[in-house]
């Protein structure tokens, strides 16, 4: 029997507000209706709230009862012929691990990415993804038994994903994919979740796809670093934003979020905040008031921290006690993708692995060396699609170094640092079971006195920092790193075969 949900009235406001605002995009909620639109044709809203405030929540129930009523979800996995009569919505987030964390919530997220680029796909697929989407009839394809085909329906009907239904029958939706291509056709509405991430470029590459925009965004986190202190929905007029107040999760006793919450006291001192955390800890196993670094969880899970000084030595400590060599990385080592070096001829290989993953900020495995020198094999966490071989350079820096130490490196290609520990500026939009935080990377910022956007610069630190911590957090108060349990693996990430990305100019060797 399903429970019926009970909005706080400022959820209520807000999804009344929404509600409005798709009326005139054309999808009436109430009547469970799809019209052709009305009114302004290009509107943007907002719904904002700190950590636990039920944005979330809101944002699972309007896709909801927008499935509901008809509207055509566009997941970035398979995209149907758009119809007159349909109205589509997507659902994004800036990065491969943010949607990953809404999708664990049964909510088909895609990166901006994904949507902004759309894949050109094998006839055969497209029988498959209609038929799974209810467009289509049951298709016959060779190879493909009747079983196989059942169980992908079966999976399709409990999650809507269609490279996971197309695994429960044995195939990969990358096998499917020729191409990509910018987007050309617009799309009618667009939920964005995360959009304190957002620059103003990207707001406006948004606007141009999606005439109806709703953000979802947390003004309590860090604005990007462009953006002068600026979130882009906080541009928007007043009466176009929708603050929720009421913090759900701190019902429930969450510690970590008692924590975070507790950062809005503007009398509250770093040394305060500290005792509390030590109180938290004593309390709840779910905060730990930790004396060292502990590097079995920073395979997986960064150190986040301030300064790129301390990032880089924790790095150079994490390598150093695995006995890692300084011209090879093991396999098991955590990467960041810090961007894609290819010229412009070879645009078509770029938007590749940015759609499957390989975006700016993207959390990478190391699995091993390719088949050509420069090559990885590369797990691509949080991405549906996961597994993939390309070109690399990876860039090892090193503590009083200006230039990096590259153990190898293909001419071109994706670019990586190592990702053992990151700045918490780079680690907004993701979140981790366990998190650990540097604490004395924050006590420095608290002892400059910085201030960002009206407020001590290490409570937004300390803010974003623990609120990235799903399960656990662990705040560090000493420069110590624990010795490893064991060798670095990935035992539990070869699951997938990789799939190697090729140049149609073979000569080239770059991906």
């Amino acid at each position: 029997m399903e429970i019926a949900l009970t909005y706080s009235d400022d959820q209520a406001v807000a999804f009344d507000a929404v509600a409005e605002m798709l009326r005139s995009a054309g999808i009436d909620l109430e009547e469970n209706l799809l019209m052709p639109p009305s009114g302004n044709a290009d509107q943007a809203m907002a719904v904002t709230g700190k950590a636990g405030s039920g944005k979330t929540l809101l944002l699972a129930e309007l896709y909801k009862a927008m499935e509901a009523a008809g509207v055509n979800i566009v997941s970035g996995d398979y995209e149907s012929r758009k119809k007159a009569d349909k109205r589509s919505l997507a659902i994004l987030a800036p990065t491969n691990k943010a949607a990953s964390v809404l999708r664990l919530r049964g909510v088909p997220a895609t990166t901006i990415h994904r949507i902004l680029y759309t894949p050109v796909y094998d006839p055969e697929y497209e029988r498959i993804a209609e038929w799974l989407a209810g467009n289509g009839e049951r298709p016959e394809i060779e190879g493909l038994t009747e079983i196989s085909l059942d169980r992908a329906a079966a999976f399709y009907a409990n999650n809507k994903s269609i490279p996971g239904a197309l695994a429960a029958a044995g195939l990969r939706g990358s096998d499917f994919i020729t191409g990509w291509k910018r987007r050309e056709e617009p799309l009618d509405i667009g939920f964005v979740d995360e959009s304190s991430m957002l620059d103003d470029k990207q707001f406006e590459d948004l606007k141009e796809i999606f005439p109806t925009l709703l953000l979802f965004g947390d003004p309590a986190q860090l604005a990007p670093v462009n953006q002068s202190g600026t979130m882009v929905f906080e541009k928007l007029p007043q009466e176009r934003v929708m603050n929720l107040n009421r913090i759900f999760r701190q019902d429930a006793g969450n510690p970590i979020l008692d924590l975070a919450h507790a950062l809005a006291d503007p009398e509250l001192s770093f040394h305060q905040f500290e005792q509390m955390v030590e109180e938290a800890a004593k309390k709840d196993d779910r905060v730990v008031w930790g004396q060292r670094v502990e590097v079995d969880l920073m395979a997986r899970s960064p150190v986040l921290v301030w300064r790129n000084a301390t990032r880089i030595r924790l790095i150079n400590a994490f390598r150093s006690v695995h006995g890692a060599p300084e011209d090879a990385l093991l396999a098991g080592e955590p990467l960041i993708c810090d961007g894609i070096e290819l010229p412009l001829k070879h645009r078509k290989k770029r938007l590749d692995l940015e759609a499957r993953g390989l975006i700016k900020g993207a959390q990478v495995i190391y699995l091993g060396e390719g088949r050509k020198p420069g090559f990885s094999r590369l797990h691509v966490m949080g991405a549906e699609d996961p597994q993939l071989s390309a070109a690399s350079i990876v860039k090892i820096e090193k503590p009083d170094e200006e230039e990096p130490f590259i153990p190898f490196a293909a001419r071109m290609g994706a670019t990586f640092l190592h990702g053992a520990a990151v700045t918490i500026h780079k680690a907004q939009g993701s979140q981790w079971e366990t998190v650990q935080v540097f604490a004395p990377d924050l006590y420095v910022a608290a002892k400059m006195g910085r201030i960002e956007a009206g407020q001590p610069l290490w409570k937004r630190l300390a803010y974003v920092a623990i609120t990235r911590a799903q399960e656990r957090l662990i705040w560090v108060v000493r420069n110590r790193l624990s010795k490893p349990s064991g060798p670095l693996a990935v035992d539990d990430l070869r699951s997938v075969p990789v799939v190697p990305l090729t140049l149609d100019a073979p000569e080239e060797n770059l991906l």
